[in-house]
């Protein structure tokens, strides 16, 4: 460091050149470098920096960028610390020194706290002013952590000690005579707890040993004092009463350079309990030893992994092999070559799954013949379900299977006989099932066809009336966007019916209040259905909640309502009727439904009623006994697919002349959650902001064209995206989207996967799926997972606006 000092370029450092130093900066420097304790100067209103190479280590990392530096500069990790003790010592002139300051340093890359002793002392001018200030200070963390280390170490020693009455330590001064022992030893021993802290002769610590074993114990002593060997022995204690417990003493003998023994520590422990254990645990294996050698079947046993360490007599009976020559895994030599892999690997399998071990093998007879035997064996487990035995028997079937072989070969033509027949069973099966599935499609597809022909051609020609009066300019062209939109809706719906049939459709069910859905209901029906038809509401009291797409329950009424009003051309009555019900289990089990508490709706009307052929295809697709053009046959197929999809059940009872009633039950919803809230109470979707950027994510340019358009019209800042690998493009470029706004099935990938990328890159990320066909990740068994927003196509502009509103607001 005098080097570095004397070489140091000091124009700039505000010192000034090494020449022109002052007399006091030269002796202290001299000062410095001539000691080895580490020292250092901090010199001038900006503590500039001078030291030695004791002091080096301490700037660690810092030196030697350190010298000559603001002290601001190179502590600038812990100023906080010293600069009020560096300006305490310009202000005062007076110096001081403390231990053990706490200083948070930067070492390695990171802040470690260590630990220090210092002291400041002015350095003064000739005049009396402070113009430096010296230090000097070791580090004392390595020191610190030590004492503390021990001090922990010794607590935790006290606090596992005293944490039990039943240990005890001592100390024998052996040349004096003297055991010095501890409260804990004292109660041991039935000595006062005074005398053992004290100190008394050794023999007075063996008035309570068992008479019996005063001599062992003295001659496990006098044999750890010879020979230097650690002392381990277990003897009795006497109490008072007359009861006797057993203790454990354990220690090791000091010697002098000489080999006198000089002391002899060491710790005693209660042992009574585990001895008792082991009493009554050498009495148990005696018992059972008896009970399974009493036994017919061969017993044995194994360890949690499977090593063999225990057999019945019956075993060594049967095998004639010598007493523990099948333990561990020679078990498998017994068994016929053949069958050897077979078995290894079953009880390996069994091993790894805990699966109960079941097999049939042939085991060597002492004879040298092979029998067959049935091996079984059960694991015991622990209240944590942990293995921690397995335990086993070997039973002698060879009669049985002798047996068996002569049934089997008494059966063999049966069973040609009886497989000859299944074929042609199951041929005339498959070609019925393949005669059915044709019929079931034709049906679907020819419904199909004739519905959409219908709306295709509603659309169409709305369309070309546009086209042309749009070209002759004129503008009275609102009835055909009508016209047009009327028949994409009922396209749309047909679609959704299609979907509810299917039990693809995904719902989104909340709690409903039947009787109060009903009740907001009553006006709307009472307008559909017309002047001939009464409508009467009949409300159960107490009525149980229930879980369920309220849009589809509501549909499904509508539906049920309308098919009524149909069947009574000439006017009637319809009731809508709730009540409690509770499905038993014979009916379930007749009807595939589960047991258990239900909420029934009941649609009834007093119409012509149904015959038992059209009851029993009701709710076939596109089935209708309406004609051609009034109506799609998918009402009750809806129904019924939206109703199984809720885990309910419907049910049609209908008389000819008199009327039918529909029944749909519903399950108890037992849970919390907010019910049913009035169609007539939803606000309006609000418009959006050019702050709120949405990224629209579609494979499909026209659905992208519409969305996009759409969303600029109500006042987004929209971004489009034609693939999942364009999006994340986008965000990789900085693009920060408000919401994600992407189409579900898409080449490449799949909007679920283009929605956890961006929500990786993008935290908060809202995210809308947008599908027509709901086979997706989005959809579990039909309904949405928790706080997944998903708009299903086709969507209007109002369902567009109102459900980006309620994901941006969620």
């Amino acid at each position: 460091m005098a080097e570095r000092i004397r070489t140091f370029d000091w124009n700039g450092s505000g010192i000034g050149a090494f020449g022109s130093w002052p007399s006091e900066l030269h002796t202290t420097v001299a000062l410095c470098l001539s000691t080895d304790i580490p020292t250092a100067i901090y010199w001038g209103p900006e503590f500039r920096l001078l030291y030695n190479d004791a002091w080096a280590p301490i700037a660690g990392e810092k030196h030697p960028w350190a010298l000559g530096r603001a002290a601001c500069e190179v502590w600038s990790d812990i100023w906080h610390v010293i600069e009020p003790q560096l300006a305490s010592v310009i202000e005062r002139g007076k110096g001081f020194r403390i231990a053990e300051q706490m200083l948070p340093m930067l070492r390695g890359g990171r802040i470690q706290n260590t630990h220090w002793d210092y002291s400041f002392a002015p350095i003064f001018a000739a005049d009396g002013s402070v113009v430096g200030i010296f230090n000097q200070g070791t580090e004392t963390t390595a020191r610190l952590t030590a004492e503390r280390a021990l001090r922990a170490s010794e607590e935790r020693l006290e606090y596992a000690l005293g944490a039990s009455e039943t240990v005890g330590t001592w100390d024998w001064d052996i040349p004096n005579d003297r055991v010095v022992a501890d409260s804990r030893f004292a109660k041991i021993y039935g000595v006062d707890p005074a005398v053992a802290a004290r100190g008394a002769p050794i023999a007075e610590f063996f008035t309570s040993v068992h008479p019996d074993d005063v001599a062992p114990l003295q001659d496990a002593i006098s044999d750890a004092l010879g020979t230097g060997a650690p002392f381990s022995h277990e003897y009795r204690l006497m109490d008072p009463n007359g009861s006797t417990r057993w203790v454990a003493a354990q220690g090791r003998v000091t010697r002098a350079p000489d080999g006198t023994p000089l002391r002899f520590p060491g710790v005693s422990f209660d042992v009574t309990d585990r001895r008792l254990i082991e009493t009554a645990l050498r009495e148990s294996e005696e018992r059972f030893r008896a009970i399974t050698d009493s036994i017919d079947q061969m017993i044995w046993s194994t360890r949690p992994d499977g090593h063999h360490d225990y057999y019945n007599q019956r075993w060594y009976d049967f095998t004639g092999v010598p007493q523990g020559s099948t333990d561990g895994e020679a078990w498998n030599g017994m068994f016929h070559p053949d069958d050897q892999d077979r078995a290894w690997s079953t009880w390996r399998h069994c091993l790894a799954t805990g699966e109960p071990y079941h097999i049939e093998y042939r085991l060597r007879h002492r004879s040298g013949d092979y029998r067959w035997v049935l091996g079984r064996a059960q694991p015991v487990k622990n209240d944590a379900g942990e293995i921690t035995r397995w335990f086993g028997t070997c039973t002698d079937i060879q009669e049985i299977v002798d047996a068996r072989e002569v049934l089997a070969k008494s059966r063999e033509e049966l069973a040609r006989e009886i497989e000859e027949r299944t074929a042609k069973l199951v041929e005339a099966q498959d070609q019925l099932r393949q005669a059915q599935k044709m019929e079931a499609v034709g049906q679907l597809t020819g419904g199909i066809a004739h519905d959409f022909n219908n709306m295709l051609a509603v659309i169409l020609g709305s369309v070309n009336l546009l086209e042309k009066r749009l070209a002759r300019g004129e503008t009275d062209v609102g009835r055909y966007i009508e016209a047009a939109k009327d028949g994409a809706n009922r396209a749309a719906s047909l679609t959704h019916r299609l979907l509810a049939f299917s039990r693809r459709q995904p719902l989104q069910p909340e709690v409903i209040d039947a009787n109060r859905m009903i009740a907001g209901m009553s006006e709307m029906l009472t307008r559909t259905l017309g002047e001939l038809v009464s409508v009467e509401t009949v409300l159960a009291a107490g009525l149980w909640k229930v879980h369920a797409d309220n849009s589809q329950l509501e549909n499904a009424i509508l539906n049920l309502a309308v098919n009524g009003r149909d069947a009574m051309p000439s006017g009637g009555k319809l009731t809508v009727e709730t009540a409690n019900s509770y499905l038993s289990d014979e009916y379930a089990h007749d009807h595939a439904v589960a047991a258990g508490q239900y909420v029934m709706i009941a649609v009834s009307d007093t119409g012509t009623g149904m015959t038992p052929e059209v009851i029993a295809r009701a709710f076939d697709p596109f089935f209708t006994t309406k004609e051609v053009g009034k109506g799609s046959g998918l009402g009750l197929s809806q129904i019924f697919g939206f109703v199984r999809q809720s885990n309910g059940h419907v049910k049609i009872y209908s008389e000819e002349g008199v009327g039918t009633a529909v029944k749909i039950y519903l399950p108890r919803y037992d849970g919390e959650g907010n019910s049913y809230d009035s169609p007539d109470k939803v606000k309006p979707a609000g418009r959006g902001s050019i702050t709120e950027i949405v990224l629209v994510v579609e494979d499909d340019q026209r659905v992208r064209a519409f969305s996009t358009e759409a969303l600029r019209e109500l006042g987004y800042t929209v971004l489009e995206a034609s693939s999942g690998a364009e999006a994340i493009g986008l965000i990789h470029a900085g693009l920060r989207p408000t919401l994600l706004f992407t189409d579900v099935v898409m080449p490449g990938m799949t909007g679920r996967e283009l929605a956890d990328t961006a929500s990786n890159h993008i935290p908060g990320l809202k995210i809308l799926y947008t599908t027509g066909y709901t086979r997706n990740a989005v959809v579990h068994n039909g309904v949405l997972d928790k706080e997944t927003h998903l708009l299903q196509k086709p969507f209007s502009l109002d369902q567009l606006a109102e459900k980006i509103r309620k994901v941006l607001d969620f």
